[in-house]
C-alpha cells in the first residue's frame, strides 16, 4: 500500500538490516533516479565496490566480516553484517547550523536538503557532518548528498531506493510510525533469542533523533557509527557549549572595563627635588 504523502509531516527511513541480503538495488535507483554516473569502477575491500558514501554514491551498502578467518565449526555462528547507508536527516543537524549561505535547510517533509543555487562550496557542511555523509560535486562544484528523493516526494512518491529494495530493509514513511514498527520488530528479535539486535537513532539520544535510522545487529562501533556517548554537537551548539561562551564574554568585558579605567587614573605627581637625572647634571656642571 502507498503511503500518503502530506506536507509537514516528518518522514524518514527506518532500515532494518537483520534482512538486508547486500543485492544494491538501492545504489542502483538512487543513482538512476538521481542521475549520478558514480565514480570508476574499482576492485575495494570484499564485495564492496562503493566504498563510501560521497557526491556520486548517495546510498552505500556496506559489507562487514564478521567471521574469523580461523574457525572451529562453520563461522562459529557468525554472519557478516550488511546495512545500507545514508543520510540521517538528524533533528540536530551539524551541516545545518554550520552552513554560512543558508544552502542546507529544512524541508516541509522535516528532511536535510543542499540548495545547489545557493551552495557557495565553502566546504564547511563536509567537515560539520559526523556520518561523512556529504561531498563535493567535481563537476557542478557545490555540496552534495541523499535528498531523501524531494522531488518525489513533492510529487507524492516514495523514495527510490525503498521503493527498489527487495526485502524491505528500506522502510519510509512517517518517522512516528516508523518508530512503532521499529519497536515492533526489534521486540521480536528479542522473543526469538537474538539479544544483540538494538535500535539506533530511534529516540533524541542520537543528535536529537534520525529521521533515518536502524536496527543494527551488532554494537554502533562496528558500522562504523558514532554511538550515544559520542553522537553529540560541538560544545559550541549545545547549552554547555553557550555557557562557556557567555562566560568567556562576560569576562573579557570585565577585563576590558578594568583596563579602560586604569587607563584614565590621573598619573602621580612626582615627589619635591630633584630628580636623579637633574642630580647628575647639575654635579657635572660643577665640575
Amino acid at each position: 500500500m502507498a503511503t500518503e504523502i502530506t506536507p509537514g509531516k516528518a518522514y524518514g527511513f527506518f532500515t532494518d538490516t537483520s534482512v538486508c541480503i547486500g543485492c544494491k538495488a538501492c545504489e542502483v535507483a538512487c543513482k538512476t533516479w538521481n542521475e549520478l554516473p558514480g565514480n570508476e569502477p574499482g576492485f575495494l575491500d570484499g564485495f564492496d565496490n562503493t566504498g563510501q558514501l560521497d557526491a556520486q554514491n548517495w546510498r552505500h551498502v556496506e559489507f562487514i566480516d564478521r567471521v574469523p578467518d580461523q574457525t572451529m565449526t562453520a563461522g562459529q555462528g557468525k554472519a557478516w553484517l550488511m546495512m545500507s547507508d545514508v543520510c540521517k536527516h538528524c533533528t540536530h543537524a551539524s551541516c545545518l547550523e554550520v552552513c554560512p549561505t543558508n544552502a542546507i535547510i529544512r524541508t516541509e517533509f522535516d528532511s536535510v536538503f543542499i540548495q545547489p543555487d545557493v551552495c557557495n562550496g565553502c566546504r564547511d557542511c563536509i567537515a560539520a557532518c559526523p556520518y561523512g555523509v556529504i561531498e563535493m560535486s567535481e563537476k557542478t562544484g557545490v555540496a552534495q548528498k541523499c535528498t531523501l528523493c524531494y522531488d518525489r516526494l513533492q510529487g507524492g512518491m516514495e523514495p527510490a531506493c525503498a521503493k527498489a529494495c527487495p526485502t524491505q530493509s528500506i522502510q519510509f514513511g512517517p518517522v512516528i510510525e516508523l518508530r512503532e514498527k521499529a519497536q515492533q520488530r526489534l521486540d521480536q528479535l528479542h522473543s526469538q533469542g537474538v539479544k544483540e539486535a538494538q535500535l539506533y537513532g530511534h529516540d533524541d539520544s542520537v543528535y536529537g533523533g534520525l529521521n533515518a535510522f536502524f536496527l543494527l545487529m551488532d554494537e554502533p562501533e562496528a558500522y562504523r557509527l558514532p554511538n550515544k556517548a559520542n553522537a553529540v554537537l560541538p560544545s559550541r551548539n549545545n547549552a554547555r557549549g553557550y555557557l562557556a561562551t557567555l562566560v568567556t564574554a562576560v569576562a573579557g568585558v570585565v577585563g576590558g572595563l578594568i583596563a579602560l579605567r586604569r587607563r584614565r587614573e590621573p598619573v602621580a605627581a612626582p615627589a619635591d627635588g630633584p630628580t636623579p637625572v637633574e642630580s647628575g647634571a647639575g654635579r657635572a656642571g660643577e665640575d
